[in-house]
């Protein structure tokens, strides 16, 4: 993947996304001792980054591939991405969602015209399913994260950070399937000389952190974290991108991230996921390391349960 290649995805894309809008805090600035940019990607379409990555995918089918419909499984942003890119180019879209996926994801998905079919909430499960729909419909699978047309994709969102702020020292990801992370890592890469990424990953699913460490995808035994959109794992497109340009994770407990959450919804008064906050948890826990640094943060979605919020 190039530079020439990201920019050509972006220009590829912009009819379909948001250039969202970068937000700072003066309280927030105060408290971490550094200044923070905030890419708010939960004012995007379908409230999450993940509609440029479904979006440049779909758009790299072929004809014949586009009208045999597309799949994929999700715990529900790019569920809800995918099917989104794919109603607004009349494609049919299949989704694999695991049975504790959150009803408001759900919902979505089937208000964007996508087919929702449920498994049981594990990676073999969902992979099972999709291939078999593969199998009967002809669709093609679209990978949430471990994907080159995807991964370029959602490099568009650190992409529009850095040309807004060129001179980022930092740029902090949540970390679930990967395809975010390593997206930024390679805009980084192409457009800044000294910025750095970190991510962000709960505790109780921190497959990535001990991958970085091992030097191969490691998995995950169990994924219990409110961050439901981090509950997969890193694959064979991006795991590589990671390795080579991620400077180190930094892991959070289910408290850290709750309260995490809840200062930015006090003091932003904006609509964050907790998925969202584990990027920013991971700034607090570690705030001396980041002190008067300028530090771009990806907030990656905003589709949560109002009915069902942890504070």
């Amino acid at each position: 993947m190039t530079k020439q290649e990201l920019k050509a995805c972006h220009d590829r894309i912009k009819p379909f996304i948001h250039n969202t809008p970068v937000l700072t805090s003066k309280l927030i600035n105060s408290l971490i001792n550094a200044e923070l940019f905030f890419k708010c990607e939960n004012f995007q379409s379908a409230g999450a980054y993940k509609i440029r990555g479904a979006t440049n995918a779909i758009m790299q089918l072929s004809k014949t591939e586009q009208q045999n419909g597309v799949v994929t499984h999700s715990s529900g942003n790019f569920a809800q991405a995918l099917s989104l890119a794919a109603n607004r180019l009349n494609i049919k879209a299949y989704i694999v969602m695991p049975s504790n996926s959150p009803k408001v994801k759900k919902n979505a998905v089937l208000e964007y015209g996508g087919e929702v079919i449920e498994c049981k909430p594990t990676i073999e499960a969902r992979q099972n399913a999709a291939d078999q729909i593969v199998k009967n419909t002809g669709a093609t699978f679209i990978h949430p994260s471990n994907d080159t047309d995807v991964i370029l994709g959602q490099g568009t969102a650190g992409l529009e950070l850095l040309v807004e702020h060129p001179d980022l020292d930092v740029i902090f990801c949540p970390i679930g399937g990967g395809g975010l992370i390593a997206g930024t890592a390679l805009a980084a890469n192409f457009n800044s000389n000294h910025c750095q990424i970190f991510g962000g990953e709960p505790l109780e699913a921190d497959d990535a952190y001990r991958s970085l460490i091992s030097g191969k995808i490691e998995t995950n035994v169990s994924t219990n974290t409110i961050a439901d959109g981090l509950r997969t794992q890193l694959g064979s497109h991006n795991f590589p991108i990671i390795k080579a340009n991620v400077k180190q994770i930094i892991r959070v407990s289910e408290t850290e991230i709750i309260e995490a959450m809840r200062l930015i919804w006090e003091r932003m008064k904006i609509i964050i996921e907790p998925s969202s906050a584990v990027a920013f948890a991971a700034i607090l826990k570690e705030k001396e390391k980041f002190k008067k640094q300028k530090i771009g943060v990806i907030i990656s979605g905003g589709n949560v349960d109002v009915n069902n919020l942890p504070f």
